[in-house]
C-alpha cells in the first residue's frame, strides 16, 4: 500500500478507535439493557423480546473480542440470560432470533465455549425453524400479537435470521436446519427479487395453499417501492446464503441488488429512508441501511473471485463508510449513538431521522471486516 492510500485510509483507524472508546464508555450507563433508539441524546430500553435486542450485546462482544476486557463479557452474559426469558415464554418470540441470538448466545459460545450458550441459540434455532411454512416455503414474519392477518407474511429482514439456522445445521451435524435456510432463500428470490433488481418489505402468502398474493410496502413507500433498509438486508442476506451454499443464484442477487444500491445513492453515500421517495421526502435518511449494506458488502467481496469486482465493492464500502464518518457520526458525551439519522418507519412516522442501535451495531461490524477480522453474522 501507497503513504498517499494509508494516509486516505487513517480515518478507519481513528474510526474504529473511537467506536471502542464510545461502547467502552457507555457501558457503565446503559449496561445490561436493550437499547433502540436516542431520544434527546440518550437510548431509550426495549423489553428483552424486542428485535433489536441482540444488537447492544453484539456491540459489547465486538469490544470485547478486540480489548479482553472482562467487564465488557459480563455485561453481554447478562444480556443474554435476560434473553432466556422470551425464548422460554414462547409466546412473545418471532422471526427475529437470529437478530437476537446470533450477536449473543451464538458469538458467547463461539469465543468462549459456554455451553449453555450453545443450548440457547440451538433453542432460538428451533423456533425459527418452526416458523416455517410448509406450503408456501417460507419463514413466518411476527406474531398475532404484532398483527393478527400475518400469518402468510414473510418479510425481506429474514434473510438476516438465517445465518443462526446454517449455524446449528453445522453445529448439530443436521442438515434440517439448512434446508430450511435454503427453502426460505430461493422463495425469496423467486417472490421478492424483481427485474430491477428491488425488493418489497412484505410479501403475503396464502398461508393454506401458499399461493402469493402480493406485495405490501412496510416500512417501504409502497407495495412497488424500493425501502432502503430492505435493499441493505437483501444485499447481506443473500451474501450470506451464498456463503453457506456455495449457490451462484445467491451471489448473483446480492450483487445485483447492490449494484441497484449504489447507483442510486446520493452524493454522500447514505441513503433517502425509500429510493423511490419523492423529492419533499428526501429529508428522511437512513443510516442504518448505509452501515448495514456496507457491512454486507464487505462480506460479498469475501465470496469474489474477480479481482475487478472485489475492488469495486470492497471501494463501495469503504465510502459509504467513509460518508457515514465524515457526516453521520458523533463522538461527543452528549450523544449515546455512534450514527446520527436513521428512520425506523416513515410511512408512520416512527422514528424519523434518529441514531437506532443497529445502525450503530452495522457500523461497528464494517469496520471490524475491515481490520480483517469476521462479523458475527
Amino acid at each position: 500500500m501507497t503513504q498517499t492510500i494509508a494516509r486516505e485510509l487513517d480515518w478507519i483507524d481513528q474510526a474504529y478507535s473511537d467506536s471502542l472508546n464510545k461502547i467502552h464508555s457507555l457501558h457503565g450507563r446503559i449496561g445490561a439493557s436493550f437499547p433502540h433508539v436516542c431520544l434527546e441524546g440518550r437510548y431509550n430500553c426495549e423489553n428483552a423480546d424486542f428485535w433489536t435486542s441482540g444488537f447492544w450485546g453484539g456491540l459489547l462482544w465486538l469490544a470485547y473480542r478486540e480489548t479482553k476486557d472482562e467487564a465488557l463479557r459480563e455485561t453481554a452474559e447478562r444480556i443474554e440470560q435476560q434473553l432466556n426469558v422470551p425464548l422460554q415464554q414462547f409466546y412473545s418470540i418471532h422471526h427475529d432470533v437470529g437478530f437476537m441470538y446470533l450477536p449473543t448466545a451464538v458469538i458467547n459460545y463461539r469465543l468462549t465455549g459456554h455451553e449453555e450458550s450453545r443450548r440457547t441459540g440451538l433453542i432460538a434455532a428451533s423456533h425459527l425453524a418452526g416458523r416455517f411454512n410448509l406450503s408456501g416455503q417460507f419463514i413466518r414474519a411476527w406474531t398475532d400479537r404484532v398483527d393478527p392477518n400475518s400469518t402468510g407474511w414473510a418479510i425481506i429482514d429474514c434473510l438476516m435470521n438465517l445465518p443462526l439456522l446454517f449455524w446449528a445445521s453445522k453445529e448439530e451435524g443436521d442438515p434440517r436446519f439448512k434446508h430450511i435456510a435454503v427453502a426460505h432463500a430461493d422463495t425469496v428470490l423467486k417472490q421478492f427479487v424483481r427485474e430491477d433488481w428491488t425488493v418489497p418489505h412484505i410479501v403475503s402468502f396464502d398461508p393454506e395453499t401458499g399461493q402469493k398474493l402480493e406485495n405490501l410496502g412496510g416500512q417501504g413507500l409502497g407495495p412497488d417501492s424500493a425501502w432502503s433498509r430492505g435493499q441493505a438486508w437483501a444485499i447481506y442476506g443473500f451474501a450470506i446464503a451464498a456463503r453457506e451454499t456455495g449457490k451462484s443464484e445467491y451471489l448473483t442477487a446480492s450483487k445485483n441488488i447492490a449494484n441497484y444500491f449504489l447507483s442510486h445513492l446520493p452524493e454522500d453515500r447514505v441513503p433517502y429512508w425509500d429510493f423511490r421517495t419523492a423529492d419533499k421526502d428526501k429529508f428522511a435518511r437512513d443510516s442504518t441501511a448505509a452501515a448495514c449494506a456496507a457491512s454486507g458488502l464487505l462480506e460479498l467481496v469475501m465470496l469474489l473471485e474477480d479481482e475487478a469486482e472485489k475492488a469495486f465493492y470492497y471501494e463501495s464500502a469503504v465510502a459509504i463508510l467513509k460518508g457515514l464518518y465524515d457526516n453521520y457520526a458523533d463522538w461527543g458525551d452528549g450523544q449515546d449513538a455512534i450514527l446520527t439519522k436513521g428512520t425506523v418507519s416513515y410511512p408512520v412516522n416512527r422514528h424519523v431521522n434518529v441514531p437506532i442501535i443497529y445502525g450503530d451495531y452495522y457500523f461497528v461490524e464494517a469496520l471490524v471486516k475491515l481490520k480483517g477480522q469476521q462479523g458475527l453474522f
